[in-house]
């Protein structure tokens, strides 16, 4: 794990990468391309970064996915991405890839999401300023506008809950948010699969929270990992902020056109 501000020539990278025969460029949406907003519906993509990501999205043998842990449909809705680019919702449980839209829960799972849910309502009820999202194959604990003190307890009384409800439930903590899924499956498994899906040569991930951790840990050499923001990653490169990250986007997408 690193905490350097930058590892590496970034520069060099990329045109190594852009070279690449098959190349899956995977991007995390919030805080990655766009900056965090308290109201999650009203986030917006950076226009330099989305203009360099549908240019990437244009670029031959070039695929082009937003990997997130937003609902597939939340995340489709704010980012307006057109209807052939590849999602990846829920950290990897739902995907809309090469227009066909899959979420496979079972019954089993549909039940015991209900129940995880009915336990963090009766939580969120006792804390307000603390919001529960409700997702395809989980539930998330936001805390963005309540205290550290507060959300500090508010998340101790959300595990509780929910591993009272489920022991089998999954938790990982991110900014401002605690989740809670019934889906084994991260970010990397994602990754992995998309690698083998499209026989894709090289991999280009850029993310910013710990649930970005299990993306940059599946990267191999060749691959370029670009961690966004402050705070201890596997990723070999750093850009300060989403702002920051616009700029590798423009150099990547300018190399990968022009190949």
């Amino acid at each position: 794990m690193r905490d350097e501000t930058t590892t590496g020539d970034l520069d060099a990278a990329l045109e190594t990468l852009a070279a690449a025969p098959r190349l899956i460029v995977a991007l995390d949406f919030d805080g990655t391309l766009a900056p965090f907003a308290d109201d999650p519906s009203e986030v917006g993509a950076l226009p330099g970064s989305w203009a360099a990501v549908l240019t990437l999205h244009r670029a031959k043998d070039t695929e082009v996915v937003l990997v997130s842990g937003r609902p597939l449909g939340s995340l489709a809705a704010v980012t307006h991405a057109p209807d052939e680019m590849a999602l990846v919702g829920s950290h990897g449980v739902e995907w809309r890839v090469d227009g066909h839209a899959e979420a496979a829960l079972t019954p089993d799972e549909l039940e015991r999401v209900a129940r995880i849910g009915a336990a963090l309502d009766a939580v969120g009820e006792r804390y307000p300023g603390v919001v529960i999202e409700h997702k395809p194959a989980g539930h998330g604990v936001h805390t963005r506008r309540v205290s550290a003190e507060v959300a500090a307890e508010a998340n101790a009384a959300a595990s509780r809950a929910a591993h009272d409800a489920d022991p089998e439930v999954l938790e990982r903590g991110g900014k401002d948010i605690v989740e809670f899924a019934v889906r084994h499956v991260t970010k990397g498994d994602a990754i992995a699969r998309l690698r083998e899906l499209h026989g894709a040569d090289a991999v280009f991930f850029a993310g910013d929270d710990v649930t970005d951790e299990d993306g940059f840990r599946v990267l191999r050499d060749g691959d370029v990992g670009v961690k966004v923001g402050p705070g201890q990653t596997r990723a070999g490169y750093r850009t300060d902020d989403p702002a920051a990250l616009t700029g590798v986007l423009k150099q990547l997408a300018r190399l990968r056109a022009t190949r």
